[in-house]
């Protein structure tokens, strides 16, 4: 199994705001155990960064993420699969990354491409996001069999209503235009723009006391999670 620490997950900082890129192109950025490991100590770095207040999620190339790596899980054996249940490594679950914080610092989704499954639900987590025109979302796990309430339940926290009801029960694609209309995101973005209009929604996060911030997003996770 590839170490973590390979790069796939990437992470800077600049003027208080970390930057925490998926980076596996060629695979649409597809979460395998490893990306998964990389993106628990991306987080775990920016909650103990003291040069970081809000960070940015995002996806290097055509997509931020085609969800999780269904090659990787195939090849496991049927009690491996069944002892884990989705892409994890080194005792991290990807349905718990946002839920490990300490100092209780905002992240920023700023999606673009195709945000599919697993993708996707990691997105609903985090407390803003933007997403970019054209960009297209399908939670994949109803068609699989796989069961989507934990998905269901993410939508209906940001108030999406009926139509969360209709795209979990129905696992079509719904576009960042549709999303926005029922109020997933916090900005729809110019395509090929959702990295700078993040940047600006953490400038304005950054400029507030920081245990103010860090306040509402411990209440929001602490009720998310409910």
């Amino acid at each position: 199994m590839e170490s973590p620490e390979t790069n796939l997950v990437e992470y800077d900082v600049a003027d208080r705001i970390a930057t925490i890129t998926i980076n596996r192109p060629d695979k649409l950025n597809a979460v395998s155990d490893e990306v998964v490991a990389g993106l628990a100590l991306a987080l775990r770095r920016f909650d103990l960064d003291p040069d970081a207040e809000v960070a940015i999620l995002n996806g290097r190339g055509r997509a931020f993420s085609s969800g999780a790596d269904v090659r990787q899980r195939q090849l496991r054996s049927r009690d491996e699969f069944e002892k884990l249940g989705g892409p994890q490594g080194w005792g991290t679950n990807s349905a718990d990354l946002l839920t490990r914080s300490v100092n209780w610092k905002p992240v920023i989704a700023a999606v673009h491409g195709y945000v599919l499954g697993l993708a996707l639900g990691l997105t609903l987590e985090c407390d803003l996001i933007v997403a970019a025109e054209g960009t297209r979302f399908q939670l994949t796990e109803t068609a699989r069999g796989l069961g989507a309430s934990r998905y269901w339940a993410l939508f209906q926290y940001r108030a999406a209503g009926a139509f969360g009801d209709e795209v979990a029960l129905t696992g079509r694609f719904f576009t960042a235009e549709e999303g926005m209309k029922a109020g997933l995101f916090n900005r729809l973005a110019p395509e090929g723009k959702h990295l700078d209009v993040a940047r600006e929604l953490a400038a304005q996060v950054a400029k507030n006391p920081p245990l103010s911030v860090r306040t509402t997003v411990r209440t929001r996770r602490w009720y998310m999670q409910r």
